[in-house]
């Protein structure tokens, strides 16, 4: 006791004091056997491991918490035991002030205070709950087992306790500057557009790209079936198919603009239904659809249901302006981008994803395919909106996409008026390890890597070789400069609306 009070203020003492007699107090029952089993789990972190074994074997929000709880307590547990157990050494409680029955043994010879279990046990909960609070509500009541136990077997006093449990509580908010929760991704919205209801198909103009994806003869003759009175003209390989669409726009009679194949296409059918004031009509026949899907239009079914109740949208697209050959003679040409834009290893980056994906599932495959890109290509110089980066991904989203890293998905709200703009550069010191251990341990969003931006125009140009820009998928090779801007609420498009489609 004496070494106890020589230690801190003497009224943390006498409260100490005043617990352990009350804990001491205590009836023996099966709870003592419950809390030094309890105690004896989580020592060296084991109890917390397991556990996270069991989250991370569900992929999404439990793998992330798992992740992140174990990121928090591997900070909390280097706190307390290199640093606060050394600086303020302490005399745990002795075998007098608890009964023998309760009193762990053998007792740790390491200082009382903090409590290392109890920091791990915050650090670890409040780590989960901060990327799932119904995790963190769970795992709270087991974090405070733990704590108590600390108490009730004797190896520790509760001021202890209180102070490891709140290093861990202050590691796991630590943690959150390097892996910030991520913003709540909105609800699919749309503002609704004026366009006609075609219910048979009479004055809907089809262009088909019959190589765009997964064109045969009987998508064709469902194609006649469910848009009877429609015209539906195919673009055969070697035709121009910018030329083949404004034909079919141009057709008389013509008050919608049908399209199908992939995203590339799309793209052209889009910058055309636009300068014609026709509403476009997106079939999903290309190999990824992801203008397609995001529209929520998967299948010819979802296309129908909105054309024939003349259901649509506004649509934001963007404005490529691509310069290419010699500053002295550039040549200038025009894309229309519904998706995205790429320079450097995103487009690798995306083909392994995929490639594994089938096999490992979608995190797996996102992290291996990232560790492998990532390890294998080297940076590429250039300069963005005037500024020069070195970098391995300049990634720019028409729209806000979800979540917020370097695999970006899902777009809910398709007319926001912005450009998604991320760049994971090289620029600074040890980029590539940062990088790495960000893949690793998911905090690619909050790595000093990684810029997230947003904006409405956007320059890129290439320093010493061209660059090869990717454009929805489409390679864009000799590409000196490009200049982006957004097309706003431009475009209109079938789509189904949401309970609240906007206004």
């Amino acid at each position: 006791m004496r070494g106890f009070l020589g230690k801190g203020p003497k009224h943390v003492a006498r409260f100490d004091h005043f617990l352990v007699r009350a804990v001491s107090r205590q009836p023996h029952g099966e709870h003592d056997d419950l809390f030094r089993r309890l105690s004896a789990a989580a020592t060296k972190g084991k109890l917390w491991f397991g556990i996270a074994g069991i989250m991370a074997s569900v992929p999404g929000k439990p793998r992330r918490a798992a992740l992140h709880g174990l990121l928090a307590l591997g900070v909390a547990s280097g706190v307390t035991n290199v640093i606060f157990k050394t600086a303020l050494p302490r005399t745990r409680p002795l075998p007098e002030h608890l009964p023998v029955f309760r009193f762990v043994h053998p007792q740790p010879v390491s200082s009382s205070m903090p409590s290392g279990h109890s920091a791990s046990a915050v650090a670890f909960a409040v780590g989960a709950g901060m990327v799932s609070p119904v995790l963190g509500a769970v795992l709270a009541p087991i974090a405070a087992g733990v704590a108590y136990s600390r108490v009730h077997t004797g190896a520790h006093w509760p001021s202890d306790v209180v102070f490891g449990s709140a290093l861990g509580a202050g590691a796991a908010l630590l943690t959150r500057t390097w892996w910030p929760a991520k913003p709540p991704e909105p609800k699919p919205r749309r503002t609704a557009a004026d366009a006609p209801a075609i219910p048979d198909g009479e004055g809907l103009s089809i262009a088909v790209n019959v190589l765009g994806g997964s064109y045969s003869p009987e998508t064709g003759e469902l194609l006649k079936d469910v848009f009877p009175k429609a015209h539906i003209h195919e673009i055969a390989e070697g035709e121009d198919v910018a030329a083949e669409i404004e034909a079919a726009a141009s057709r008389s009679g013509t008050v919608a603009l049908g399209v199908w194949g992939g995203d590339g296409t799309v793209g052209t059918a889009a910058a055309i239904a636009v300068a014609h004031s026709l509403p476009l009509l997106v079939l999903p026949g290309g190999t990824l659809n992801h203008f397609a899907r995001d529209l929520g239009t998967s299948s010819i079914d979802d296309a129908l249901d909105a054309v024939t109740n003349g259901h649509a949208a506004y649509v934001d697209f963007g404005h490529v302006a691509v310069h290419r050959g010699l500053p002295e003679s550039p040549e200038t040409s025009e894309i229309a981008m519904l998706n995205t834009a790429s320079v450097g290893v995103y487009p690798n980056l995306v083909r392994r994803r995929e490639r594994l994906q089938p096999a490992m599932g979608k995190p797996l495959a996102s992290l291996v395919a990232s560790l492998r890109t990532f390890g294998v290509n080297s940076p590429t110089t250039l300069t963005v909106n005037g500024v020069k980066h070195k970098l391995w991904i300049l990634y720019l989203g028409r729209g806000r996409y979800y979540p917020s890293d370097h695999a970006p998905l899902r777009r809910p709200v398709l007319d926001d008026g912005v450009f998604d703009l991320r760049m994971i550069t090289a620029d600074e010191p040890f980029a590539r390890a940062r990088l790495l251990w960000a893949v690793i341990t998911g905090t690619v969003a909050a790595s000093k890597v990684t810029h997230l931006t947003e904006a409405t125009t956007v320059t890129i140009e290439a320093i010493g070789e061209p660059l090869v820009l990717a454009v929805d998928g489409e390679p864009k090779p000799g590409v000196r400069s490009a200049v982006f801007t957004v097309k706003r609420r431009e475009l209109r498009v079938y789509c189904a609306l949401p309970d609240d489609p906007g206004s």
